[in-house]
């Protein structure tokens, strides 16, 4: 492994640095997330025609830039230093790889050179509260109950006389939901008999379909509550290649690799600039004639938080060139995360508790993360059980 970043992963790194510092500040994120879309569309629309954002990871046939996921984690670093709220989570992360990977020769090419270009977003709609159980991060995603089983709750997908499909139910906690131009949305077909986990195409404008915004405690996370009513939609991939929801859930879980390592790298990304606004500030506030940084054991609480940032660093790292470590760097980088969040706020004393400064922003990404995404003990708990650390030597042998 050649842990090196090429000239142009420097590059991209340093112009997006530089773009987000111009327009990403602690003022400027507050003042877009309280817009109708949740972020800022003149920065977003920027960030697709200069840097191609959205299509980092998307193949140049269709417009994209044709990179690894590896680079798409490094662009994700910098956003979290600035906690850019943004459709590239929900889009470039978790909906393009399923689009990429489910959808027909057609789909493709209809869909992935707009949400490359930034024209097009999308978001992932799952039932209930089962986002990282659906990506497979903190439990196996088969057979696919957390969709609702076939039974009451979740959504339901009936075919139509006119073989398209009518879907009914509601999801909650979808992440852009609320502006998204396209929207994935995990149904169950086929009764209790047949059931099969399938995903399926909504277009924004689509009969039946209300969708309204909902409080958050990030709000650099925007969420929707998702309702169907009895609305058209259109399967994800051919019919026949979905008789069973085997490719699908393989989909979902290969895709929750790769957004593990993704959000790994954004959640560093958050410690990192976390850590160095408190060190910047215990530097100049002074007390009893002193910096605040000079006292001993300041300093050892930021020795403790650096050691902290960085293993969650190299974790990451790691995981974006091996997406199969993703679910435990995206522990370690939460957990980072969210005990650098809480001793920034202790750190910066009577002002950090303050609504008005944004130490509380880094704290709630990291509560927020942990609803969506974990909580940490769930996801180291799920890599250890798929490394086979609980497996005793007879179910080994078994096996």
């Amino acid at each position: 492994m050649d842990a090196a970043f090429t000239a142009e992963q420097d590059e991209m790194r340093r112009t997006l640095r530089e773009i987000l510092g111009k327009r990403c500040g602690p003022d400027e994120v507050k003042a877009a997330v309280r817009t109708a879309a949740g972020h800022d569309r003149e920065l977003w629309q920027q960030l697709s025609a200069q840097l191609g954002l959205p299509g980092i990871a998307v193949a140049e046939e269709y417009g994209g830039v044709g990179c690894a996921p590896a680079d798409l984690a490094l662009a994700c670093e910098e956003t979290g230093r600035a906690l850019l709220p943004s459709p590239l989570l929900a889009t470039a992360v978790l909906a393009v790889p399923l689009i990429t990977a489910l959808g027909t020769a057609a789909q493709r090419s209809a869909l992935l050179p707009p949400l490359a270009a930034g024209g097009l977003t999308a978001a992932l709609a799952v039932p209930g509260q089962a986002l990282s159980t659906a990506l497979a991060l903190t439990g196996d995603n088969a057979p696919g109950g957390w969709a609702g089983g076939g039974r009451a709750g979740g959504v339901q997908a009936k075919a139509g006389e006119d073989g398209g499909w009518r879907l009914y139910g509601e999801v909650a906690q979808v992440l852009d939901g609320h502006s998204a131009s396209l929207l994935l949305v995990a149904a169950h077909t086929g009764g209790f008999a047949r059931s099969r986990t399938l995903l399926f195409l909504v277009r924004e404008d689509a009969p039946g379909l209300v969708r309204s915004r909902q409080a958050t405690l990030d709000e650099t996370r925007p969420q929707a509550r998702i309702q169907l009513r009895d609305a058209p939609a259109e399967l994800l991939g051919a019919d026949g290649d979905n008789a069973t929801d085997d490719g699908v859930l393989a989909a979902l879980a290969a895709t929750g690799r790769t957004a593990a390592a993704v959000l790994a790298a954004e959640a560093v990304g958050a410690a990192g600039q976390a850590l160095a606004r408190t060190v910047e500030y215990v530097r100049q506030r002074e007390q009893f004639g002193r910096p605040v940084g000079s006292f001993q054991a300041v300093k050892h609480r930021l020795a403790d938080l650096y050691v902290h940032v960085q293993a969650a660093r190299s974790a990451a790292y790691y995981a974006a060139w091996d997406p199969r470590q993703g679910g435990l760097a995206l522990a370690q980088a939460l957990e980072a995360l969210r005990v650098t969040s809480g001793e920034a706020i202790q750190l910066h004393g009577g002002i950090g508790f303050t609504w008005e400064h944004d130490a509380h922003l880094y704290f709630k990404r990291a509560a927020a993360d942990e609803l969506l995404f974990g909580p940490v003990h769930r996801l180291r708990a799920h890599a250890a059980h798929r490394a086979g650390l609980f497996t005793t030597p007879q179910e080994k042998v078994a096996v």
